[in-house]
């Protein structure tokens, strides 16, 4: 373990003390000692630095006897030293009889760990088979700022270790009760405003035990101190109308050739009719090329500042340039730095780590800067105007909904998110943003703005890490978010679950970061997605249906297979429909009328066999969804000539479906399991406004990961 400063056993146990959670009577071997001749203690050898002392043979169990302790502390010493670790002492512990149930876990792991979001409390399996048991009983993760000890309470009541303590395991004792588990999580609060008094930023206690009476004990208790990072200095506010909505825009990088990036950017900006007579070109040596107004360099827009400057020209005239802007005190509010080379692996001459340091060292001093967006900025759309500041050909992607939605899409990964535009040919989006590298801006800094737009209904975004100070701004935007009601989707990439989940019951030092991230963001109402499909499903329902229930669904199709196997894969979030008596009654009545009685058995899922025609799929849904559903989705397997895939009763049809959806205020989703022919029938439906699917199943798993 390296990194910070050393707080051992002796220093941690008088913090707990203070907090109310008693660590074992103890002493140091050369202090008097509270101990008569013969009680049974245990005797530590404590190094700096030394996390395991177990390892170095620097534990012992013994009679209290003086000159024996002596004598073992003298062998400790020279064990601890030998391995390289400052000798701090010898500390005699009191050797606590604690309660067990034979057979199960009787001991917690518990840590107190601060990074910028605040203290966190890990609580799991402990003792020496703690990595063994965390795969089956997994570790809790509590953020102090946002939780109670009483809901920290309810957790550890069904959690295995909680579960032996209270006795509620078939054929277990009680070892504890609620009272006393409450008081000591009660304490755990208490300790982390200590340990933050304390300048810590980690305090383990491993293992934690019930004594006979039924108190939980910490039997070894360790910390650490790190130097806390500068507090984050966040872009000037108002940036994001200068970026959905730019009136004035500024481009630095058009070369002759027609395939260059600024060229391509050119193209894609002359299509916004609002940046009509708003486009300028910084050429030095030109006054007009193609048609526009050019400028020989960012002076001139001293007096005649754009919302938007792109600089599309290598890092070190980019870096340059914003240099220049922040020197003259003006020019434009938002830049966006489309090369990379500037904070990352090609940036061999500090580049990015300067110009983020001017930054910081400008605002602070309360001077004028603009907002950077990227490096490696690929671009951003804003379909409601036709904003496209991407250098993707237009020919390369479908063209954005004319309408614009309420979703907002971000990404770290411009890939990403050129992909999502790609196979989501009918999304619907207010606001698609690649960040790049975010030496600036940041995806807390969007979800802030975000968080003030009524237009904006649902956040989706993919992340790959955050920079410092950027994870606590995250949890505040998204609580800003989860207040307004806006769903927060967020897809994080570069985490290995198996391998987190085994540190974090080891050490609390060693908990993954990641886990970290999903235990703050969760409370804070995000929803993550556990895969890309995941996330695209979810994308779907979310932008036509930003405020889906969490009410139970029931399936619809025309295909036995996809009834039999949505039935496998509904889970219990959101839950399978249960149909009424008279519901029951009703779709009996419908059958009847539509000459499907007999052959379709009036139960969920709802196999309506080939023979049903769009009457039979309209009337069962309103059915459904006006009685026991909160959510249908509706399988339309589309080669029986039952159904017209083209045309304008399929148009008809999925007119209906969205009209009923929007009549009774519950989500539709439709399933199409069939080949590229059909894509005119799936289109269909996504002109209609309702999300598309190519199974049943990939219908349920965005349901799934929206209900978290």
């Amino acid at each position: 373990m390296s990194g910070g400063a050393f707080v051992g056993e002796a220093e941690a146990y008088g913090i707990l003390q203070r907090s109310g959670i008693l660590p074992p009577r103890h002493a140091f071997a050369t202090d008097p000692a509270p101990f008569s001749p013969g009680d049974p203690v245990v005797l530590k050898g404590l190094g700096e630095g030394l996390w395991h002392k177990s390892e170095l043979g620097a534990v012992a169990f013994i009679g209290y006897e003086k000159a024996a302790v002596d004598r073992s502390a003298e062998a400790m010493r020279g064990r601890v030293e030998g391995a390289g670790h400052r000798w701090i002492g010898a500390l005699v512990c009191e050797k606590i009889a604690f309660a067990r149930s034979e057979g199960l876990p009787s001991e917690a792991f518990v840590s107190l760990t601060r990074n910028e979001t605040g203290w966190i409390a890990l609580f799991g399996c402990g003792g020496l088979q703690a990595e063994a048991l965390s795969q089956h009983a997994g570790v809790l993760r509590w953020p102090i700022g946002l939780m109670s000890p009483a809901q920290a309470l309810a957790e550890v009541r069904e959690h295995l270790v909680g579960r032996v303590w209270l006795g509620r395991l078939r054929g277990a004792k009680a070892l504890t009760d609620e009272v006393r588990l409450g008081a000591f999580l009660t304490g755990l609060w208490r300790l982390a405003g200590l340990a933050e008094e304390e300048g810590l930023t980690l305090l383990e206690m491993n293992p934690v035990a019930l004594d006979l009476r039924g108190d939980a004990r910490p039997l070894d208790a360790v910390g650490r101190r790190d130097p806390r990072p500068p507090a984050r200095i966040p872009p000037p506010a108002g940036f994001l109308d200068a970026v959905r909505a730019p009136r004035r825009v500024a481009l630095a990088g058009i070369s002759s050739r027609e395939d260059g990036v600024g060229r391509i950017i050119l193209e894609n900006l002359r299509r916004c009719a609002a940046l009509e007579g708003g486009l300028t070109l910084i050429k030095p040596g030109q006054d007009i090329l193609l048609g526009l107004p050019c400028v020989a360099s960012v002076a001139a827009l001293r007096n005649r500042p754009v919302d938007l400057l792109i600089l599309a020209i290598p890092a070190p005239a980019a870096a340059k340039a914003v240099s220049e802007l922040i020197a003259q005190g003006g020019g434009a509010q938002v830049v966006a730095l489309v090369p990379g080379g500037l904070g990352d692996g090609a940036d061999t001459e500090g580049l990015g780590a300067a110009l983020a340091a001017e930054l910081r060292s400008t605002r602070a001093a309360g001077r004028w800067t603009p907002a950077i967006l990227g490096p490696n900025f690929l671009g951003h759309w804003v379909p409601g105007i036709d904003l496209d500041t991407s250098f993707i050909p237009q020919e390369k992607l479908p063209p954005m909904h004319p309408e614009g939605g309420s979703l907002a899409l971000l990404g770290q990964s411009g890939a990403f998110l050129l992909c999502r535009r790609s196979r989501h040919r009918h999304l619907r989006l207010l606001l698609g943003a690649a960040l790049g590298n975010e030496l600036d801006v940041a995806l807390p800094d969007y979800l802030e703005g975000l968080a003030s737009d009524p237009r904006c209904r649902a956040v989706a975004a993919y992340a790959e890490g955050f920079r410092p100070g950027n994870l606590d701004a995250t949890l505040y935007a998204a609580m800003r978010l989860r207040e307004r009601g806006v769903p927060f989707l967020l897809h994080r990439a570069g985490r290995t679950a198996a391998g987190q989940a085994a540190a974090a019951s080891h050490t609390g030092a060693m908990a993954g970061e990641v886990d970290v991230e999903l235990a703050v963001l969760s409370r804070a109402g995000v929803r993550f997605s556990d895969s890309i499909a995941a996330f695209d499903a979810a994308l779907s329902w979310l932008a036509s249906y930003p405020k889906i229930p969490h009410g139970p669904v029931a399936i619809l199709s025309n295909a036995g297979f996809e009834c039999v196997s949505g039935n496998d894969a509904i889970g219990p979030r959101p839950g399978p429909a249960r149909l009424e008596p008279d519901t029951v009654q009703a779709l009996r009545e419908m059958l009847a009328a539509e000459g499907l009685a007999g052959l379709v058995a009036p139960r969920l899922p709802l196999d309506l066999t080939p023979m049903a025609s769009e009457s039979a799929y309209l009337r069962a849904a309103e059915i459904l969804l006006r009685r026991d559903a909160g959510s249908l989705i509706l399988g339309a397997v589309p080669f029986t000539r039952r159904l017209h895939t083209d045309g304008a009763v399929g148009r008809g049809f999925a007119g209906m479906l969205a009209e009923l959806s929007g009549c009774l205020g519950k989500p539709i989703g439709i399933a199409v399991d069939a080949g590229a022919g059909y894509e005119p029938y799936r289109d269909s439906f996504a002109d209609a406004g309702l999300p598309v699917f190519r199974s049943v199943e990939e219908a349920l798993l965005g349901l799934q990961t929206l209900a978290g």
